[in-house]
């Protein structure tokens, strides 16, 4: 696996976001905004909303992909990473429609790359106080399990606030389709020997309202940890 880029090629001009959205027309028309000050080109991706997700991303001057149906959070993220990696840009930020990712953090992302690892994930694990103790207490466990199966640190694997280095974004473009592809997409860079490093972000919680299907994406995750598991 390659390293990053030159590290003075990391900047608004060569980063560009992905916003996965879906049913989001509350939120995406402000973190497009916000996001379109950090960086010069931003994507949403419509999983197949039912509302102005889609006029509101564009009215905020996002580039836009819409899906006809609903594929899942994983399928939507690849839509972006595609699109990107066709466009030759030398990182990708992905971060959610809901507000629930601060835009003005992105800086900290570019900061970072320039120590040239692969995959940079938000953690928002050095302030817990706004956090709920339940979301507390698994997200530690899992991030504990999932680091053993990456053989590196990974302290809050379930954060969704990312930057990809176009070097990993081939190997990125399959697998898990709903929220389970975030964890498998861990799982692929350290396969393939891909350095993943942390950046403190923000805790905020709103009035986002979660997709994740409690029962159904539980099996999913049990299903993907056994597979990676395995010797």
């Amino acid at each position: 696996m390659h390293g990053s880029p030159a590290t003075d090629a990391v900047n608004r001009t060569t980063v560009a976001a992905v916003i996965p959205a879906y049913c989001e027309e509350k939120h995406v028309r402000d973190v497009v905004e916000r996001t379109l000050k950090q960086v010069d080109h931003v994507l949403v991706v419509d999983d197949g909303s039912t509302d102005a997700t889609t006029a509101n991303a564009r009215a905020a001057g996002a580039e836009v992909v819409t899906h006809e149906r609903n594929l899942g959070k994983g399928e939507t993220i690849k839509t972006g990473l595609r699109y990107w990696l066709e466009r030759n840009f030398s990182h990708v930020i992905i971060l959610d429609a809901d507000g629930q990712h601060l835009p003005e953090e992105i800086a900290r992302f570019i900061a970072v790359a320039a120590g040239g690892a692969e995959l940079l994930i938000g953690t928002r694990m050095n302030d817990v106080r706004q956090m709920p103790l339940i979301r507390r207490v698994v997200n530690r466990y899992m991030s504990r399990r999932i680091s053993r199966v990456c053989g590196q640190q990974v302290p809050d694997t379930q954060c969704g606030f990312r930057m990809l280095s176009a070097a990993v974004i081939p190997d990125l473009l399959h697998g898990a389709a709903r929220f389970d592809y975030e964890t498998e997409a861990l799982f692929i860079v350290s396969r393939k020997g891909g350095r993943i490093e942390s950046v403190p972000i923000s805790t905020v919680y709103g009035d986002e309202v979660s997709s994740v299907h409690p029962i159904r994406d539980s099996i999913r995750f049990l299903k993907l940890m056994r597979r990676y598991e395995r010797p």
